[in-house]
């Protein structure tokens, strides 16, 4: 069994995962597992959801690696079927229930809410922190879920705009105005709170 360095590029963990070495895959997925369930739980706002196509990401992973041609990073492609099936589930939920899974979540639901696994936190400052997320989510849920995941992709998960319109397969314009509207929007309900939440703005 190789041994798997964690300064192995995502493409060479692939290519041995490719060739046979499974603890290859472990690693892809170790490495992205909390990346990619943050960002469909940001998307979808209901983790049980969330965690399903994050799952099923890595299912996809598994089964079709070998499709992988190598002319995008493999983070880019990795998102990109994250993104397909969120969007999926988001058109099966109004189709099964005739709304949106914006429209059905609420701050007081569990379910919904992200758990900081950090224990390093003080019990008032943990407290304080989940109100935050808890604000966060709600007010992404509030808005359009196109304006949402591209403001996801750009903001909580800091990828660029580049990568943004590989992902979701629009123009770079289109991806750079709706990012633009969807963090007006996000300004406009999370005034008190904007700068603190994302105070890595540069743009």
């Amino acid at each position: 069994m190789q041994t798997i360095r964690n300064s192995a590029t995502d493409e060479d963990l692939l290519r041995r995962f490719i060739e046979g070495d499974e603890t290859a895959f472990v690693a892809l997925m170790r490495r992205y597992k909390e990346p990619i369930t943050t960002y469909t739980f940001r998307f979808l706002g209901n983790y049980d959801d969330a965690v399903d196509v994050a799952q099923e990401t890595f299912v996809r992973l598994y089964r079709f690696a070998h499709t992988f041609i190598g002319e995008v990073k493999f983070s880019t492609w990795l998102y990109t079927i994250a993104s397909n099936l969120a969007r999926t589930e988001l058109k099966r939920y109004r189709r099964r229930f005739g709304t949106s899974l914006s429209a059905a979540f609420s701050i007081g639901d569990n379910e919904a809410v992200w758990d900081i696994p950090d224990e390093t936190y003080r019990p008032d400052e943990q407290v304080d922190r989940t109100r935050i997320v808890q604000d966060v989510q709600k007010a992404l849920m509030s808005i359009s879920p196109t304006y949402r995941e591209m403001v996801v992709l750009r903001d909580l998960q800091q990828l660029t705009y580049e990568e943004i319109a590989l992902i979701t397969n629009t123009e770079m314009g289109t991806v750079k105005s709706r990012i633009n509207r969807g963090r007006t929007q996000l300004q406009d309900l999370l005034r008190p709170l904007y700068k603190e939440v994302f105070p890595f703005l540069d743009e």
